[in-house]
């Protein structure tokens, strides 16, 4: 039995002490598990899933408690503290995650929050963080198809739209004019897939494309006028952030709703608002 260290293991507990439990690592050794991690009626052959990390004298420690993130993800997290070696980030119940200088893009201050990937120095073997997520995400071609849903953690910035960390694993990008409500870095949401590029990038959507999606929305709508005595007020002057609120669609959804309605003779356009047609 291996041992991975950053992770969840599942282990036996071997020993009761005073101070904790001791539960069997395998190759290396017994792996104390504190008294204030241990679970109520805890005894030995009782098989945990504990999370193993290094304690501040570099010995192989467990706890029950989660952490924010685990070796291999992503994740945005607040610095805690900083020295002249680096910065330390808040990282769960265990001592803080140490970014050296080398893997920060830009100065950690006390009190910032950035998204970094978490993983096993190759040198030293501890856990660390980097704010360098580029070198950490897959480059094989994504598996993806379009209209797949996926999961994302907002990345950066730019002045394209908002990178984004696809399922943990793959670079993609949210084009500014789809972007309908506020996003952050450390942002996670679900995304669909647009469409991916030849050379493997990605394009996302917040909706999910297509034709389907307006033909759902126009009914959507349609029934919102109906409601509200035939008539709505939202428009395609009205701003994007309104139409979000209320609807929780784009301004670019809305107005192909408001067209496809239109098309269909079910509503009228008026100066101040949206009317529907008497049948």
């Amino acid at each position: 039995m291996s041992i991975e260290l950053g992770k969840f293991n599942k282990l036996e507990v071997v020993k009761e002490v005073p101070f904790g439990m001791y539960l069997d690592g395998g190759e290396e050794g017994e792996i104390l598990l504190p008294a204030r991690y241990v679970p109520q009626d805890c005894h030995s052959g009782d098989v945990l899933d504990v999370f193993i990390y290094l304690d501040n004298e570099e010995r192989l420690v467990a706890t029950t408690e989660t952490p924010l993130a685990q070796v291999g993800d992503f994740a945005c997290l607040e610095v805690a503290w900083t020295n002249r070696y680096g910065a330390f980030l808040k990282w769960g119940p265990m001592k803080d995650l140490f970014v050296p200088f080398r893997e920060q893009k830009a100065a950690m201050r006390v009190g910032t929050r950035h998204v970094v990937h978490v993983h096993l120095d190759e040198e030293s073997f501890r856990i660390m963080a980097s704010a360098k997520v580029e070198k950490f995400l897959d480059k094989d071609m994504p598996p993806y198809e379009p209209g797949q849903e996926v999961e994302i953690l907002v990345w950066q910035k730019t002045e394209l739209g908002y990178k984004a960390i696809v399922d943990n694993r793959y670079a993609g990008l949210l084009y500014e004019g789809e972007v309908f409500r506020p996003l952050y870095p450390g942002t996670r949401a679900k995304a669909y897939i647009a469409q991916v590029r030849p050379d493997g990038k990605i394009d996302l959507a917040l909706q999910k494309p297509g034709p389907a999606k307006v033909d759902d929305f126009s009914a959507t709508l349609l029934e919102h006028i109906r409601r509200n005595g035939g008539r709505t007020i939202l428009n395609d002057k009205s701003p994007a952030e309104e139409i979000y609120a209320l609807f929780g669609v784009s301004k670019k959804t809305f107005k192909k709703a408001v067209g496809d309605l239109y098309k269909k003779r079910l509503i009228r356009l008026e100066p101040d608002c949206i009317v529907l047609n008497k049948r």
